[in-house]
């Protein structure tokens, strides 16, 4: 009687406590009054929409100024195409590593709200300034009536402020809001866990929408209007998304900072070496960790068996104290802050590998349209802006996602009984394989566009429709759908539960890196083929070999696709303990995966 009893209290406890998990979250999340959520009320698709309405403002804003850049520098700055080129490619690698400093802020000091909040604010001034610079008499490029082969200096001095400042924004706002979304799902309950597998495909869903919208109306403004009449739409619609930000305050969940994410890792590091000559337990569990209780922000993590060394950090000796208020944090550090640092460093060779991708994927913004100048727009009497062209590549990608989140993932989840279908770094695998296909498109298509040059030295390659282009933009809108999604994933999955936004930005890093590497692969091609033959790099694309350089990026992307496969397999993924017991952890593999 007395066991049965037992068993039924059991019973009841473990009912109130699914209760108590289905009404509260109890995830180290508070709503806007600093209370535990409730989960009916806050987050999940309620409040995650409004965030992704907000990327789709932002993202029309930005892709109205990233795509048509280059020809802003060629027609109003009058920059020669290899200079205009590298002048994208600057601007936009700042823009893509300025989240660095943005997500550390938003995670150690910030929060996450704050950080976007204050950069929406520092992004409307750049719009605000851009704007000016086109209005007012005094900061515009020329004078009114005039054609002139120079801009003023104090116009070129408020445009490059103006698009920095915008960097900086930017730099705040795409880590802390993408994070911030997927912060809205609770990751130990089973159906917001299956919705967060798909925030990131809606994310780029309503990104692409913007791209989309941005690189038909916006580039048709500025191209049969003028610029600064789509600065001015650029800059409401921006003020709009921050009303439409703070509306749905009540609606988040938010997490607090926890401060600085590195110094956690400087610790491990540096109690490692300080017990360096200790022998390494042959039983992972005579190692220290917190009990689950202890653990106030982010989840216990599995012990793994690589990067030994960094064990012995968590290793207890005679002379220290096993209690956590009492442990020196710079001799004794728990598994789980073990595992964070092993996360960090093996993430860097992932991060090195997708750098070739980010590289081909950079051309698109600049060559790919101003290829489309040269080009035969004129379709039934409606010319085509040259941004326009890029619209393929957000159809390819809304394409991609679509197919990848409502067929692929159904049937892959039916064949492997995984959750996930298959794993973050094969679904990137796979984008990278689309980044070849990208540039062997291209170097042929602009092969044939040379050819008929060469022909027609007086017309030119009017003769070709620009929709010659549509094979190359549209593949590296399917890439995109696999690679730069699977990034977002993967840096945002990967990193510790208290560098989120810091994952975010590690994403964006490859991006604004690879832009980097772009411009200085451009000045040493440039250098060597000058002494060898002739640049490939003239002063406008027909006295340029734009098809050699795309050939060559296309043989490293090739390259660099065999390194990755390597990688990839010998990965072991982040593993959460979801209970105490031993046998909750897997070793190597995406635990998301297993059936």
């Amino acid at each position: 009687m007395e066991k049965r009893n037992g068993s039924t209290e059991a019973k009841d406890a473990i009912h109130r406590r699914d209760i108590d998990q289905e009404k509260w979250v109890h995830d180290s999340s508070v709503d806007y009054k600093g209370r535990v959520p409730l989960r009916a009320s806050t987050g999940a698709w309620k409040a995650s929409l409004f965030i992704i309405a907000i990327e789709f403002s932002e993202r029309l804003s930005y892709f109205g100024i990233a795509t048509s850049l280059i020809l802003y520098l060629t027609r109003v700055i009058h920059q020669d195409i290899k200079t205009a080129a590298k002048s994208v490619n600057y601007w936009s690698g700042v823009t893509t590593l300025m989240p660095l400093l943005g997500g550390f802020l938003a995670d150690a000091y910030l929060g996450r709200y704050s950080t976007v909040f204050i950069s929406v604010i520092i992004y409307l001034l750049g719009l605000i300034l851009l704007t000016l610079s086109w209005f007012v008499p005094s900061l515009k490029a020329c004078e009114p009536g005039h054609l002139c082969q120079e801009p003023r200096k104090a116009h070129e001095v408020v445009f490059f402020l103006a698009i920095y400042l915008i960097s900086i924004g930017t730099g705040g706002h795409k880590p802390s809001l993408e994070s911030f979304g997927a912060d809205q799902f609770d990751e130990d309950h089973p159906q917001e866990r299956k919705m967060k597998m798909s925030f990131f495909n809606w994310w780029n869903f309503g990104l692409c929408c913007g791209l989309l919208l941005s690189v038909t109306v916006v580039v048709y403004v500025q191209d049969h209007v003028n610029w600064g009449a789509a600065d001015i739409l650029l800059a409401a619609v921006m003020a709009m998304s921050l009303v439409i930000f703070i509306i749905g305050r009540p609606f988040y969940r938010y997490r607090l900072p926890t401060g600085s994410p590195l110094t956690p890792m400087l610790q491990v590091l540096v109690a490692a070496i300080a017990k360096r000559n200790l022998p390494h337990p042959s039983d992972p569990s005579e190692l220290y960790e917190v009990s689950k209780p202890e653990k106030a922000q982010g989840r216990l993590l599995c012990h793994t068996s690589n990067l030994k060394f960094l064990d012995k950090a968590a290793i207890v000796e005679g002379n220290e104290s096993s209690t956590e208020k009492q442990i020196n944090l710079w001799r004794l550090a728990s598994v789980t802050k073990v595992e964070e640092m092993k996360l960090i460093l093996n993430i860097i060779p992932i991060w090195l590998a997708t750098l070739p991708f980010g590289i081909c994927v950079a051309q698109s913004a600049t060559f790919f349209i101003k290829q489309g100048t040269t080009l035969n727009r004129n379709v039934g009497g409606f010319l085509i802006p040259p941004a326009s062209i890029y619209a393929l590549a957000a159809i390819g990608m809304i394409i991609s996602v679509t197919l990848y989140e409502k067929v692929l993932v159904p049937i892959l989840r039916h064949t492997t009984g995984s959750e996930r279908g298959i794993n973050i770094l094969q679904r990137i695998g796979i984008g990278m394989l689309f980044s070849v296909a990208t540039m062997v498109a291209a170097a042929m298509v602009e092969h044939r566009r040379l050819a008929v040059v060469r022909q027609n030295p007086l017309t030119g390659s009017m003769s070709m429709s620009v929709f010659w282009l549509a094979p190359q933009f549209l593949i590296v809108g399917f890439g995109d759908g696999f690679t730069l999604v699977g990034l977002q994933e993967y840096f945002y999955d990967q990193v510790p539960d208290s560098m989120r936004s810091l994952g975010i930005a590690l994403y964006l890093s490859v991006i604004g890196a690879a832009n980097f590497l772009s411009s200085l692969m451009i000045t040493a091609v440039d250098r060597l083929t000058e002494q060898h033959g002739g640049s490939w790099f003239g002063k406008d694309l027909n006295s340029s070999r734009l098809d050699k350089f795309y050939w060559l990026l296309a043989g490293m992307a090739a390259v660099n696709l065999i390194v990755y496969t390597l990688l990839a397999r010998r990965y072991t993924y982040k593993n959460v303990q979801r209970s105490v017991a031993v046998a909750d952890c897997y070793q190597g593999n995406d635990p998301s995966t297993l059936a």
